[in-house]
C-alpha cells in the first residue's frame, strides 16, 4: 500500500491535478454543503466569499506590472539589431504567424461549434455596467472604435499603470522595449534592471499560483452554491465547463500535434510522424510542468542532439520562443472569452472578436513561461471586452 502511494505521490505535485481535484471537489462539497444545510451558514459564506475576493485580488495586483514588464523583457531578448533584422526578424514573423494561426483555429470553431449553447446563459444578469472596458458593446463603428483605442493607447505609462489601461500599457511597453533593442548597447544596465524586475514579479506569480487550488475550490465553491439558489442550473453549468474543455483540448491538440508538425514537413522535410518521436521527452517534461521555461533545457538538448540545429540557432530561438510564443495559450484565451461573453449573455460584435483576436495574441506574448501564468494574461483579455473577472 506504501509503495503505491509512492506511486501516486509524484503525480498529486502535478498543479493541474491539483486543480482538478480541487475543483470537483468544491463542487461535490458545494452540492452537499446545499443537501445538508439549505438555509446556508453565514459564517461559511462569509469565510469563502473573503477567500475568494483575496485570490482575485491577488492576481489582479499583478496584471499591470506584469503586462508591462514582460512584454519589455520579451522584446529586449530578441538581442542586438544585427539579429533583430536577420534572424530575430525571420524567428519573430514566424512566432507572430503561428499564434495567429492558433487563435484563428480557437475562433473559427468556437464560432461555429459552440455546445454549450443548448443551455441559456447563466449569469445573463450578473455584469456590472460600471466594470471597465475597453470597448462599448453598443458600437459597431470601426472608425469610433480605433478613435477610441486611439485615445486609450496613446497616453503616459504612469497614467496608464495606474488607470490599468491595457492598451496604454501594452503600446508604452512595446514601444519602450523597442527604443530599448535599438538604441542601448546590450550591456546596459537598464536590460539587466528588466529582467530583475521580471523575476522578482515572477517570483510573486508563483507565490500567488501555488494558491490556485485554494482559489479554484473557493470560487467553484461559491459559484456552485449561487447558481443551485438561483435558477438550479448547476448541472448544465457542468455540462457547459466539461463541453469547453474538451474542445479546447481537441483544438490543442490539433494545432500541436497536427498543424505545426505539418508546417514543419512542408518547410524542412521531416515528417511529422519522425519529428515528434524525436521530440518526445520536451513534450512530456512540459506535460508534466506546464512551463515552457522549465522545459527550456530539456528542447535545447534535443534540438541540437536529436534534430541537428545549429546551437548558435537554438540558443536563439528557444529561449525567444519560451519568452512570446505562447500558442497554447492564445488559443485557449480566445476560446474562453467567447464562452464567458455567452455564459454573461454579452453579445459580441465583429469588432469585439477582432479585439478578442489581438487581446489574445497581446497576452500570450506577454505571458512568463510557467504554470498556469495565463490567468493573469487572461484578464486583460477579458477586461477588453467588459468580462467580469
Amino acid at each position: 500500500m506504501f509503495r503505491n502511494f509512492q506511486q501516486v505521490h509524484p503525480l498529486l505535485k502535478n498543479l493541474t491535478v491539483q486543480v482538478s481535484l480541487a475543483a470537483l471537489l468544491g463542487i461535490v462539497l458545494a452540492m452537499t454543503y446545499q443537501a445538508l444545510i439549505p438555509e446556508g451558514n453565514a459564517s461559511i459564506a462569509d469565510t469563502v466569499a473573503f477567500l475568494k475576493s483575496a485570490f482575485l485580488a491577488l492576481l489582479k495586483m499583478l496584471i499591470a506590472p506584469m503586462i508591462f514588464f514582460s512584454l519589455i523583457g520579451g522584446i529586449i531578448s530578441i538581442g542586438n539589431v544585427v539579429r533583430l533584422r536577420q534572424l530575430g526578424g525571420i524567428t519573430v514573423l514566424y512566432y507572430l504567424a503561428t499564434t495567429t494561426v492558433a487563435i484563428a483555429l480557437a475562433l473559427s470553431v468556437v464560432l461555429f461549434v459552440h455546445p454549450w449553447t443548448e443551455y441559456p446563459p447563466l449569469l445573463v444578469n450578473s455584469v456590472d455596467a460600471s466594470v471597465a472596458r475597453m470597448l462599448d458593446p453598443d458600437s459597431d463603428s470601426l472608425i469610433a472604435v480605433l478613435s477610441s483605442m486611439a485615445a486609450l493607447a496613446f497616453t503616459n505609462p504612469f497614467t496608464a499603470l495606474t488607470d490599468l489601461n491595457i492598451l496604454g500599457i501594452v503600446t508604452n511597453a512595446i514601444l519602450i522595449g523597442i527604443a530599448m533593442v535599438l538604441i542601448l548597447d546590450s550591456s546596459s544596465p537598464l536590460f539587466k534592471l528588466v529582467q530583475d524586475i521580471n523575476n522578482v514579479i515572477i517570483q510573486i506569480l508563483k507565490w500567488v499560483i501555488r494558491l490556485l487550488p485554494l482559489g479554484i475550490f473557493v470560487i467553484l465553491f461559491d459559484f456552485t452554491i449561487r447558481l443551485s439558489a438561483g435558477e438550479g442550473h448547476s448541472e448544465a453549468f457542468l455540462s457547459q465547463l466539461f463541453q469547453f474543455g474538451g474542445l479546447v483540448v481537441l483544438l490543442t491538440l490539433i494545432h500541436g500535434l497536427v498543424l505545426l508538425p505539418l508546417i514543419a514537413w512542408m518547410t524542412t522535410g521531416r515528417k511529422p510522424i519522425e519529428l515528434l518521436s524525436r521530440m518526445l521527452q520536451p513534450l512530456l517534461v512540459a506535460f508534466s510542468t506546464s512551463s515552457s521555461a522549465a522545459t527550456l533545457p530539456v528542447s535545447m538538448r534535443t534540438a541540437e542532439e536529436e534534430l541537428n540545429i545549429d546551437n548558435s540557432v537554438s540558443s536563439f530561438v528557444l529561449p525567444l520562443g519560451a519568452t512570446m510564443n505562447m500558442d497554447g495559450t492564445a488559443l485557449f484565451e480566445a476560446m474562453a472569452a467567447i464562452f464567458l461573453a455567452y455564459l454573461y449573455g454579452i453579445e459580441l460584435s465583429t469588432v469585439m472578436i477582432i479585439t478578442i483576436f489581438l487581446m489574445s495574441m497581446v497576452a500570450s506574448i506577454g505571458a512568463p513561461g510557467m504554470p498556469s501564468a495565463s490567468m493573469s494574461g487572461m484578464q486583460m483579455v477579458l477586461l477588453a471586452i467588459g468580462i467580469p473577472l
